[in-house]
């Protein structure tokens, strides 16, 4: 199954996009001996509104993808629920699991509509640049945990 990250904006150089590719980097080994293919990141443009930021973000969900949205009002899982949840789908056969991050503005009503799954990182709002790197570690993090590295101290 592949993992994929679909943020609006880039993410310049500097130190959360030095987190955000190591732990993609870290990712990789242990996500295909999971039968995972790895992290990988697309940004969509921003600007034009919610609405075109919107468009962009669903034009890059894979047909038959399972998404879920970064938003302060979404589930809070434990990192080995997140890890369980990304091998529920592995094991059910999806092909594409992927995390979308919104842009300043958050997620148009299309969005919302199309992707009503979300994730939460807590009740605060976090900048989108640490929302990418948190979000990359916890995915190293899940695959830590099914693999059953020491990683993870919970």
């Amino acid at each position: 199954m592949r993992l994929q990250i679909v943020g609006v904006g880039r993410l310049k150089d500097g130190p959360e996009r030095s987190l955000t590719d190591d732990y993609a980097g870290r990712t990789l080994p242990l996500a295909r001996q999971l039968g995972f293919r790895g992290l990988d990141e697309h940004e969509v443009a921003s600007g034009g509104g919610l609405e075109a930021e919107g468009a962009r973000l669903l034009a890059r969900i894979p047909a038959g993808a399972r998404c879920l949205r970064l938003d302060e009002a979404g589930e809070n899982l434990t990192s080995a629920e997140l890890a369980r949840r990304l091998a529920a789908w592995r094991d059910e056969g999806l092909r594409d699991a992927v995390f979308l991050i919104g842009g300043a503005e958050g997620f148009s009503a299309g969005v919302r509509r199309a992707v009503p799954a979300a994730l939460a990182f807590g009740a605060q709002t976090w900048p989108h640049r640490l929302v990418r790197a948190m979000l990359a570690e916890q995915v190293y993090r899940a695959m830590t945990i099914l693999a059953g590295t020491p990683y993870h101290k919970a």
